[in-house]
């Protein structure tokens, strides 16, 4: 079983996709300087019923981690606001209650205003979560994308080669009138972050609503992936529209997905489309 597990660890195995909703993430580069390592226990507020580490409780460690990267590299107070466009998260193999967590993290794409940034967390016995992240450098002043600085570029080059990253929308929205079922989503006054938003981990725990209703999902490697087009506000009306895209007929989000069903899940408030979910078996 590790065996047939294990190939899912740098994405699908039914294509070499670099782009895409199907792509391959990239691996670790372990050993290597530049890759930033910390620990820390899976504690009982992240897990859900089953001692599974949850989604959103992943998304925050992948924030809390990034944060701890700044600190350390001495950029927290020169580029302190960032913002993210979309997050992939793989679930490989669930980890579980009185785990120790390891965390990886390092940048897999870089551009003078943006970057991708992969993290790896791993569970001491066995259990592994990938992840890659579009992150958006924000001015202070104009809340607008900001120029990285060359310093932090070059940092960041280190572990990648790529330095022309663009950003690609994977996901589409879909309509209310051939929606599977839509649901209204109570945003709460603790949803809301720094930006006056909600915050990035709260919109995947709209994942673990939809998976708590196909929990055969659980039981193999998963891909999840969000993107973003504007933020949530304390007092929108938000409704969560469900489609489900059955084998053969998801060429839209590439060649290597046609054999498989990929749910979305359309973040909306009145007409106005906030963020697009994928979910589906790798």
């Amino acid at each position: 079983m590790a065996e047939s597990t294990e190939k899912f660890a740098a994405g699908p195995v039914t294509g070499p996709a670099r782009t895409g909703l199907g792509k391959a993430l990239m691996p670790v580069p372990d050993p290597h300087p530049d890759v930033f390592d910390r620990q820390w226990p899976l504690r009982v507020a992240d897990i859900d019923r089953t001692g599974r580490l949850r989604f959103d409780a992943a998304c925050r460690h992948i924030q809390d981690i990034g944060q701890d990267q700044l600190r350390e590299l001495g950029y927290e107070e020169t580029h302190p606001l960032w913002i993210v466009r979309r997050t992939m998260i793989d679930l490989i193999r669930p980890i579980e209650f009185q785990d120790m967590l390891r965390l990886r993290r390092w940048c897999s794409g870089t551009s003078n205003r943006w970057c991708e940034m992969r993290v790896r967390i791993d569970g001491r016995k066995g259990g592994l979560m990938e992840s890659e992240a579009f992150w958006i450098n924000i001015n202070r002043e104009t809340q607008g994308p900001a120029r990285i600085s060359d310093d932090f570029i070059a940092g960041l080059r280190r572990t990648t080669s790529v330095d022309r990253l663009r950003w690609q929308s994977y996901l589409r929205p879909g309509a209310r009138e051939d929606a599977v079922q839509i649901q209204e989503f109570p945003v709460r006054a603790s949803d809301i972050d720094l930006f006056d938003h909600m915050n990035n981990s709260v919109y995947w725990s709209v994942i673990e609503d939809y998976l708590f209703t196909q929990p055969e999902l659980l039981r193999a490697p998963l891909r999840a992936a969000i993107e973003h087009n504007s933020p949530v506000a304390l007092g929108d009306k938000l409704e969560i529209i469900t489609h489900r895209h059955p084998p053969n007929s998801t060429d839209q989000f590439g060649p290597e997905l046609m054999d498989r069903t990929v749910t979305t899940l359309t973040y909306a408030v009145g007409d106005e489309v906030k963020a697009v979910a994928a979910v589906f078996a790798l």
